[in-house]
């Protein structure tokens, strides 16, 4: 199974990727739809909404009136934090229950208005943010909502901002073209990555890491921090600390386009523990033993030629089955030479633009000693 985020500001066409995603074969888990009818008259959720804001939101028929709830949820921080407190716990239950009657090979698309707001994103393998600027989206509500247009800048203001959005999102859908342009973007996202992303986690086949290097991109620290908050919540208070190492982690730094991140735990057991929990957020086992780096770094040290010591280099390796996104995650073992030497080559990078790659692990040890680093 392969959970998929999906979130925008309000009237930024949202609705229409999530028909789309539907329409290909997803099993679409809309936010606001549960939200609707989590409060449908006689609930649990309609009560405790009656009971904070009081009966002057309800239609004379004992529904809710949504506009007349918006008017005064919407009015300041704290109604909106009370409002958001009683449906959410509500939503997220009931999304759980429909989650779990999926089969197992189903793409989910969790599509959530909130997503950014309620601090979910790292729950998910891939987090879509469909995007239009603001006055194109208050025209939209304006006419085609009926909204007027104070409200409608109200609404937008109260949500995420674009930055907040663009930091957890994986895929940025621009919608300021036509729905038809949103609808072939959608659709070329699902085929050409979501479906192959969703097939490679059922074969169990992670995508292989490109080798040759490409010209720095600027986008990879942002990248690398929504895998590392991806893999601390997947892990939780497993791992001892997750770092994005490696070559895409020295700003400037040509490099081979993979995000390699290191999560540090007490021993290899707590790593082979971690394999259910690293596979649902899309990380496949690679392999099991001394990787690359690793190799490199021994192959200059006598004193890690011993049976005994060697183990000392042992580690996991998971890699992304995302085809967009390549990502090697190394989990090893806290104190241990490989876990503390992917840290101080990090490091040692950083400090030496340029540096001559020949015999790095000395030469990063001798700047170690020299300037006081540790790990």
């Amino acid at each position: 199974m392969l959970r998929i985020g999906l979130t925008g500001g309000i009237g930024a066409g949202k609705s229409t990727v999530s028909a789309t995603f539907s329409e290909c074969g997803g099993i679409v888990v809309d936010g606001d739809v549960i939200a609707r009818e989590v409060v449908e008259p006689g609930t649990e959720g309609l009560g405790r909404l009656v009971e904070a804001f009081g009966e002057e939101i309800l239609l004379a028929d004992g529904a809710l009136n949504r506009p007349a709830l918006a008017a005064v949820a919407f009015s300041d921080d704290e109604k909106r934090a009370v409002l958001n407190g009683i449906v959410h716990p509500l939503v997220g239950r009931r999304r759980t229950e429909l989650i779990e009657a999926a089969p197992d090979d189903a793409v989910i698309v969790e599509d959530i208005p909130l997503l950014v707001e309620s601090q979910m994103a790292p729950l998910f393998p891939l987090v879509v943010v469909v995007h239009a600027d603001v006055e194109t989206r208050v025209s939209r509500l304006v006419e085609h909502r009926g909204m007027p247009e104070a409200d409608a800048r109200a609404r937008i203001a109260a949500q995420a901002t674009d930055e907040q959005r663009r930091a957890v999102a994986d895929v940025w859908l621009d919608n300021s073209g036509s729905q038809a342009d949103l609808v072939e973007r959608a659709k070329q996202l699902w085929f050409n990555r979501i479906l192959p992303f969703a097939r490679n986690i059922q074969a169990g086949e992670p995508v292989a890491a490109p080798l040759q290097p490409v010209s720095f991109d600027a986008g990879w620290a942002g990248e690398a921090r929504r895998i590392v908050a991806r893999l601390q919540t997947a892990c939780g208070h497993r791992v001892v600390r997750v770092d994005h190492v490696g070559l895409t982690a020295v700003p400037g730094l040509d490099a081979p386009d993979v995000i390699d991140v290191q999560v540090t735990v007490e021993s290899l057991d707590v790593a082979d523990e971690l394999s259910g929990a690293l596979r649902a957020v899309g990380y496949l086992p690679l392999a099991d033993g001394i990787d690359a780096v690793e190799s490199d770094a021994r192959s200059t040290v006598a004193a890690f030629d011993h049976s005994d010591d060697a183990a000392l280099w042992r580690s996991r390796l998971h890699a992304s089955a995302d085809p967009g996104r390549p990502t090697n995650v190394h989990l090893r073992v806290a104190g241990w030479p490989n876990q503390q030497y992917a840290l101080l080559f990090t490091d040692w990078l950083r400090a030496n633009p340029g540096a001559d790659l020949d015999n790095a692990y000395r030469r990063a040890w001798e700047w170690a000693d020299e300037t006081g680093w540790r790990p």
